[in-house]
């Protein structure tokens, strides 16, 4: 771990939040998301590009015209066009979105010994927080398993445990609130972590699953597995689990907005049929434990 320990925390512009993220020549991605028309846009470009004070005011007028954004917490390797694994150029990030009991999270981590001191804290809405650590020398396998462990022991969002995740961009509203909220972003140290310096229990085979652990884990046993089936799979999960199938929608959404037209809608369709499926499921269990009442009525074994 290097860190500067004269640092003195401080509130960050979008700029200063993505110049201190990443290096100048560091190929980012930006996602402009509209959630009243579906719209989902999203650059690739220079971290000194996205910093400018030009790309900054096409961000503020997005913002305005009601899209929400986000930036990815990882480069992306040069020639690529898209945020997905194989695009992802290092790992420069882990992170936890403390969107459930947020102030007690952040407080657990700021306590707890197993993680260091956050980077930055992004203060996203009252109550809820995304937290971020610089870090180096990990692979994409170990930040996931990183990433799930954080979310599982701290309360994290077990959506954001991929290392193509974006997260909100400082300084611009929050769209998905019905009063206005601008975002905010503290620096409080600008040390750089290895994984040694987490000491997190491994996720357990119980930890929440996040969109596309069924294609790492399954495929040499079942074969490939499109990521359709994966992201219905994991909709039918969260929904037995109890999450809000809104929250089940967006989380697809946001993971797919790099490669669907239409993410809003590919989501909530993906959600509703999983909603249809379990409901089938579910009248089935009912009509199976009806004959079986049935059939100790009548003397009957099943």
């Amino acid at each position: 771990m290097s860190r500067d320990p004269t640092q003195t925390p401080r509130l960050l512009t979008a700029s200063e939040y993505v110049l201190a993220l990443f290096e100048p020549s560091d190929n980012v991605a930006i996602l402009v998301r509209n959630r009243a028309t579906g719209r989902t846009v999203q650059r690739i470009a220079k971290a000194e590009t996205i910093a400018h004070p030009d790309f900054q005011t096409w961000l503020a007028n997005q913002n305005a015209g009601g899209s929400d954004i986000f930036i990815g917490m990882n480069p992306i390797k040069d020639g690529a066009y898209s945020r997905t694994k194989d695009s992802i150029h290092r790992i420069r990030h882990v992170y936890l979105d403390l969107d459930k009991r947020g102030d007690e999270s952040l407080a657990a981590i700021r306590n707890s010994p197993a993680a260091p001191p956050p980077n930055f804290v992004l203060h996203t809405s009252p109550g809820k927080h995304q937290v971020v650590w610089k870090v180096d020398g990990l692979t994409r396998e170990e930040a996931e398993s990183l990433l799930r462990s954080l979310a599982n022991q701290f309360g994290g969002d077990p959506a954001a445990t991929d290392s193509t995740r974006v997260l909100r961009l400082p300084g611009f509203a929050n769209r998905k609130l019905s009063e206005e909220f601008i975002v905010q972003a503290r620096q409080e140290t600008d040390a750089v972590y290895a994984l040694r310096d987490f000491t997190i229990h491994e996720d357990s085979p119980e930890a929440p699953l996040h969109l596309i652990e069924a294609k790492e884990s399954k495929r040499a046993a079942s074969g490939h597995r499109s990521q359709s089936e994966n992201d219905w799979a994991y909709a039918k999960r969260a929904l037995a689990r109890g999450d809000d199938p809104e929250e089940i929608i967006r989380r697809i959404a946001d993971f797919r907005a790099g490669d669907k037209p239409s993410p809003e809608y590919y989501a909530r369709h993906t959600v509703t049929k999983a909603q249809a499926e379990l409901r089938r499921q579910s009248n089935i269990e009912e009509s199976a434990e009806d004959h079986q009442t049935q059939a100790k009525e009548t003397g009957l074994d099943y």
